[in-house]
């Protein structure tokens, strides 16, 4: 029972009155990654680490010194953080058995709560993806593929082999931090978010996903995809939790010099019970083409939701929207391209075989550690920076980037305190039917909704609101105001309480072991 409690209100509560101990928690949360080791949610499991951490974190309790609400708590880290004495992988050729000499900084902040780090969690390769599909350690399969909620409404098959290939993707790129979280292997994952790989495997996986505002979190020992984008994502089962997660990390960072100067508070969220004084922007661009119907209707429910409680419910207009994906291509290919070069085999990571020359050497190394997305990605970013083409593609589509983000600024001026929109344009799509399309195109229908908070560096928030007619889940967003988090998750935590998401029924599947957990909760959206 204790997998499903909330970190302040229950779990923190049972360890420090012994009624659960770290290292059973630890053993628990094991157990079950090796159960739905199909998932392949992780790439590394550090488990004798893990249970030595929790050993330590048992001491604490029993002296009565616990070092936070976070002590003893089992977490799962994305593999593009850098940690100490485990593998650090990328999802990548490039990087395979490669060790970091030194932990992220979120990824020390962890460890200092008295956090039990259990793994790494399986991503896209290097984290260039939006399906969790593409590393070099294969796809992660989406918990809720192997639910009561999604049997009772899939088509049954007529051969086994076509019932083990209706599954579905979790989302990515931190596909492997979600399904974790989602399936009860953790009580909270890190994952990054460049322009949308927090929030959109949440919405497919039923969890919270919290990117922060830009500066707000450390990025060092994330290993760079956008530098100008890239933010430690926060995924959680609730927004309470997120908030604890964020109080543990945040704040300036002398090693990132894009962190904030302030100190940051830790907070707890209120509980909100009058919504009346809140102004909720719905921005009529997100209204994108392939938003499906169901999705919609969603929307358009949650909105109903506000205005009914008394919030005051106005449509808004960011006009730049439009061009904000084909910019995010520009800028995230060239910040790739010059990311990417550090990866020459001299260093760290691959190296080739061939010794014709230095030139030939760096050539093979990257042909055969990077897969086909990447290599494209530096391609297309080369592309953009050369000389004839920089003021043209990069320069032009950084003003864009400027105008996109001084829309968010002009509708937050005009009184709007939060904008909701959907996360995503459908549920979560079937392998099979996933991969018909390549990374590309499918990227750029999936970060539609999402990278232009990226691109304006604010805060934004999936919270699970309901399950599709597949029954599977789907989220809406919220996006606020820069460093404006605590409104934000309370606003996030009143529609969460409203709205009542079921949990994850996960039965049990003979050929794979698995456990069955039952938890009765409302599933109607009200």
């Amino acid at each position: 029972a204790a997998l499903k409690d909330g970190l302040r209100s229950q779990v923190s509560a049972a360890l420090k009155e012994g009624r659960v101990t770290p290292t059973e928690l630890c053993q628990r949360c094991l157990a079950l990654i090796k159960s739905t080791k199909f998932l392949n949610a992780y790439i590394t499991v550090a488990e004798e680490t893990a249970l030595k951490q929790a050993e330590e974190s048992e001491e604490r309790y029993k002296r009565g010194q616990p070092l936070g609400i976070l002590d003893g708590i089992p977490v799962a880290v994305k593999d593009n953080f850098n940690t100490a004495g485990i593998e650090t992988t990328c999802a990548s050729n490039m990087l395979k058995g490669y060790i970091s000499p030194y932990n992220a900084t979120v990824v020390q902040k962890l460890l200092d709560h008295g956090a039990v780090l259990l793994g790494k969690t399986n991503l896209d390769e290097f984290a260039m993806g939006s399906g969790s599909t593409d590393g070099v350690f294969g796809p992660v399969r989406n918990p809720w593929s192997y639910s009561k909620q999604y049997k009772e409404k899939s088509v049954p098959k007529s051969h086994s082999e076509d019932e083990e290939s209706n599954w579905v993707i979790t989302g990515g790129s931190s596909g492997g931090s979600a399904a974790a979280v989602s399936s009860f292997t953790c009580f909270a994952a890190l994952g990054s978010d460049t322009g949308g790989s927090t929030r959109n495997p949440a919405a497919h996986c039923g969890v919270v996903g919290l990117k922060p505002t830009y500066g707000l979190i450390s990025r060092h020992g994330l290993i760079p995809l956008v530098n100008s984008m890239d933010v430690p994502g926060i995924l959680t089962r609730c927004v309470d939790d997120a908030a604890v997660l964020l109080g543990s990390l945040a704040g300036h960072d002398p090693k990132d010099s894009t962190t904030i100067q302030d100190d940051f508070k830790p907070f707890e969220l209120p509980n909100l019970t009058d919504v009346s004084k809140l102004s909720i922007g719905i921005p009529k661009e997100y209204h994108a083409p392939g938003l499906s119907s169901e999705i919609l209707a969603l929307w358009s429910k949650a909105a109903d939701l506000f205005k009914n409680a008394g919030a005051k419910v106005v449509e808004v207009s960011l006009p730049h929207t439009r061009y904000s994906i084909v910019c995010y291509h520009v800028l995230c290919t060239a910040e790739v391209a010059s990311n990417m070069a550090r990866f020459d085999g001299l260093e760290y990571g691959h190296r080739s075989d061939v010794k014709d020359s230095t030139e030939s050497m760096y050539a093979a190394t990257r042909r055969e550690g990077f897969n086909d997305v990447v290599r494209g990605r530096i391609l297309s970013g080369n592309y953009f920076l050369l000389k004839q083409n920089y003021e043209k593609y990069f320069v032009k589509a950084q003003k864009v980037r400027r105008l996109i983000a001084n829309d968010f600024e002009k509708v937050f001026r005009s009184g709007v305190d939060v904008l909701l929109t959907p996360t995503t344009l459908s549920d979560a799509a079937p392998y099979t039917e996933f991969i018909q399309e390549d990374n590309r195109t499918r990227s750029a229908q999936d970060d539609i909704l999402t990278q232009a908070a990226n691109m304006a560096g604010l805060p934004a928030i999936n919270v699970p609101t309901a399950l599709s007619e597949r029954g599977l889940p789907v989220g809406l967003q919220f996006i606020g105001r820069s460093f404006q988090e605590k409104q934000l998750l309370t606003v996030a935590k009143w529609f969460e309480k409203q709205v009542q998401f079921p949990v994850i029924q996960l039965e049990e599947v003979k050929r794979h072991d698995y456990g069955v957990f039952q938890h009765q909760k409302s599933a109607s959206f009200s």
